[in-house]
């Protein structure tokens, strides 16, 4: 099971490159902000779709959970902008190894201090160097 969560996490983050190739042009014609709320827009309708079909009828409701979980609904937008803005100037690769580089070095503090409700799970060698080599790979990508 977790080889397939594996291959769907590579996947989806082959999807995020898309979606920058996609925005960046998108939001030279339109405007950043616009192409941003396309894609949140289009988004939208689908979830609520799937869930409208598939989400259970019970489920407690999102007003009861503590607001701090919402921030991903403020996150999101920022980060769009961002990959929106970013890619034409920089192209896809370096904008999606520099995500990574912040995704990775803020997951490793998530997960050594167990923050946002996360299982702890200490900074080891092996994971510091992972981010090391995302960082090479910036710093190569940028020079060539």
């Amino acid at each position: 099971m977790q080889f397939v969560l594996i291959l769907l996490v590579i996947a989806a983050g082959m999807g995020l490159s898309v979606e920058a190739g996609l925005l960046g042009p998108l939001g030279g014609k339109v405007g950043d902000l616009w192409a941003t709320f396309s894609i949140f827009g289009v988004g939208s309708a689908l979830t609520f779709l799937l869930m409208l079909f598939f989400s259970p009828r019970n489920s407690p409701s999102i007003f009861s959970q503590p607001g701090w979980q919402l921030l991903g609904g403020v996150l999101g937008p920022v980060y769009v902008v961002i990959l929106t803005i970013a890619t034409p100037a920089i192209g896809i690769a370096m904008t999606m190894i520099g995500i990574l580089a912040g995704q990775v070095f803020k997951s490793l503090i998530i997960d050594h201090y167990g923050l946002l409700g996360t299982a702890r799970r200490k900074i080891e060698t092996k994971r510091f160097l992972a981010l090391i080599f995302i960082i090479a790979a910036l710093i190569l990508v940028a020079q060539g």
